[in-house]
């Protein structure tokens, strides 16, 4: 099928991203995405009032976040938009794209400000009272950390999903660092003449603001505190997990940053595009769940949902984009669903340039667009696996307009 509502081109964008505990580990993610929003909209002459709905995606906590998207609305000037906050941890992007096409599938609204955005950095640590506990105490939990580090479901690790996955479907050490290679070299080509695919939506370069955001603390000219791996480097490491596949190498990092997409009906898109001659539009979605502590296995359901409702194959993609947190989870997909391995994430992934949670997906997204309009069209999926054992996908068309 194909959804009423369209991305405009060029209405869409990224901060660079930085390692945690990097530039932006000091600034509140929604002020900040806030600030970088209200600045893009007027780079692009988009009047913020003329949007009415929104969605805030974020996974993370931050002060005052409990008034979510109203808030960063009124922050940016878009007083008349209402929505939701969406927290779905990587699956957060594909989660406020598809519920910003709904909305306007519907007729509830002519013009959606999707944002997403989330600071791994400094996580909070929450204290939960329990006045009628063992002395009055409460329970307690690092944010960020804990939950990397403990699925409730199953009190497992993030990273023991990819090695469940690794030694169900015999995937080595040496095949995952021979993704990691890969995904490099594709990242290295976004860097190519002085960073001319970023250039094309990366807010670029990036003055970072001071808590205040008064004044400039420092710019970013691209990604920060990014590793690009080595056959060398990589042969050097251990397995994270004793007995276990997977290094350090093999999977991303946390990370702080935010993106944002616009999506509207067909002649509002159509007004905010800065090249009316391309088109872009959702055709189709896909949300799975995996087995307990499977993660990574999420994504070939999800995708073939999603390429299902767009009524497509995956030989008919001429671009695919993944979040993969660990390089098990692109080899899985391609062995599963028949894709180009050494294709996929033809200019980098979240593999290599970090993983912020609720902006990740979003990032890809972008990517893949900018992808399929220098390639003049085509259609491209977009895949990712996330906490809890679930994945979201979603199947895009770019075009002459």
């Amino acid at each position: 099928m194909s959804y009423k509502a369209e991305i405009p081109y060029g209405a869409y964008w990224s901060t660079p991203f930085s390692r945690w505990q990097g530039s932006l580990a000091g600034l509140h993610s929604v002020r900040l995405a806030a600030h970088v929003t209200k600045g893009e909209l007027a780079r692009r002459d988009i009047d913020p009032a003329q949007f009415d709905f929104g969605v805030l995606g974020t996974s993370v906590p931050q002060k005052h976040s409990f008034y979510g998207l109203p808030w960063l609305g009124a922050m940016v000037g878009a007083h008349n938009a209402a929505g939701p906050s969406i927290g779905q941890a990587c699956a957060t992007s594909v989660r406020c794209v598809l519920t910003g096409a709904q909305e306007i599938e519907t007729g509830n609204a002519d013009a959606a400000l999707l944002v997403a955005c989330d600071r791994t950095s400094n996580g909070p640590h929450i204290y939960y009272p329990a006045p009628s506990g063992p002395g009055g105490t409460g329970d307690s939990e690092d944010w960020v950390m804990g939950n990397f580090s403990c699925d409730p479901n199953g009190r497992h690790a993030m990273v023991v999903t990819a090695e469940n996955v690794a030694a169900r479907h015999g995937i080595t050490t040496a095949e995952q660092h021979e993704v990691v290679l890969r995904r490099t070299e594709q990242y290295r080509a976004a860097l190519a003449n002085d960073r001319a695919f970023q250039r094309r939506y990366m807010v670029s370069p990036f003055d970072v603001p001071t808590p205040n955001f008064r004044k400039t603390a420092t710019t970013l000219d691209g990604d920060e505190g990014i590793t690009l791996s080595t056959a060398e480097g990589l042969a050097r490491l251990r397995p994270v997990v004793e007995g276990g596949s997977v290094t350090f190498g093999g999977q991303t990092h946390p990370a702080d940053g935010n993106a944002a997409i616009i999506m509207a009906t067909p002649e509002k898109a159509r007004e905010m595009s800065t090249d009316k001659s391309i088109r872009i539009r959702v055709l189709g979605f896909g949300s799975a769940r995996a087995e307990m502590a499977y993660m990574p296995e999420a994504v070939v359901p999800a995708a073939q949902k999603a390429l299902k409702a767009a009524n497509l194959t995956i030989a008919d993609m001429d671009a695919i984009n993944s979040h993969n947190p660990f390089a098990v989870s692109d080899i899985l997909f391609a062995r599963e669903t028949g894709a180009d391995l050494d294709k996929m994430n033809n200019y980098g992934c979240s593999l290599i340039w970090g993983h912020p949670q609720g902006p990740t997906g979003m990032r890809s997204v972008i990517e893949l667009i900018e992808e399929l309009a220098i390639r003049g069209g085509g259609y491209g999926l977009f895949e990712g696996c996330a906490a809890g054992d679930t994945a979201m996908a979603v199947v895009i068309q770019v075009s002459d307009g």
